[in-house]
């Protein structure tokens, strides 16, 4: 069972490469973010011809979540249960051919010590605690999305960046997503390329569209699947797909993919 994540920063304006994409790795699941329309305008007939079944968590110009499987989609949760007062759709969950997904959008947060940074942090405060709730479930779950946020110094182009005041590489930021890696959840991609081998370095998610970044790879990691012990104890391998970063127009975002026995 292939699982993969991906923000597609714009589901409408990427849908060649979403389609392409889709037709040649042929995932099992595919957990989306930034989809950035409403359900009603969300693309469901060129994604459902190639056999998917679709859950959508809309809104309009930002944000967005989905949920795409070859399997059918049951139990289904908009919006995260821990955090019900949030107005933007930055969660969806489901279960699929038993293995409980969700497709995860934690805040960009701006800037250190702004008001978007501690949304930011009040959103990943709700994210531990629902997937605390998870765990108690005994199931193979797997957390997938965009959590902007490069947890060690090995997922930034330019090491000396982690634990500075800068975003996406802050001490503050770290020690939320590594709060998570530390209550029982396995980081999904370091699960066959472990940090201390230094081939394992650079195998980073998203680059800025500026400066050459993707042709010089100064990039971050940043998009995760998180697994649960019963989903990391089937993991046979996990990948970075840079592809579609290199396609025309491209997300600035690449997808990210576990493969389960």
């Amino acid at each position: 069972m292939k699982i993969a994540t991906w923000n597609i920063n714009s589901v409408k304006a990427r849908l060649p490469h979403l389609v392409e994409w889709l037709q040649s790795s042929a995932p099992d699941v595919v957990l989306l973010q930034e989809t950035k329309c409403l359900e009603e305008a969300f693309p469901f007939e060129p994604l459902e011809d190639l056999g998917y079944n679709i859950s959508v968590y809309g809104q309009k110009t930002y944000n967005g979540v989905a949920i795409l499987s070859k399997y059918p989609l049951e139990d289904v949760t908009k919006g995260m249960p821990s955090f019900s007062e949030d107005p933007q759709a930055r969660y969806i969950e489901a279960v699929t051919n038993q293995v409980r997904v969700a497709s995860v959008y934690v805040p960009n947060g701006q800037e250190v010590g702004s008001e978007k940074f501690a949304y930011k942090m009040a959103f990943y405060e709700a994210l531990f605690k629902h997937s605390q709730t998870l765990l108690t479930l005994d199931e193979a779950i797997v957390l997938g999305g965009d959590y902007n946020v490069a947890p060690f110094p090995e997922d930034m182009h330019n090491p000396t960046l982690s634990g500075t005041d800068r975003i996406l590489c802050s001490v503050q930021e770290q020690n939320q997503l590594r709060r998570l890696f530390n209550s029982g959840y396995q980081d999904g991609l370091r699960l066959t390329h472990p940090i201390h081998l230094e081939k394992s370095h650079s195998l980073f998610t998203w680059w800025d569209y500026r400066a050459g970044s993707f042709d010089q790879n100064k990039g971050y990691r940043i998009d995760h699947l998180l697994l649960s012990p019963q989903a990391a104890d089937r993991t046979l391998d996990a990948d970075v797909d840079t592809t579609p970063r290199g396609w025309q127009r491209p997300s600035d975002h690449t997808p990210v993919l576990v493969k389960l026995s």
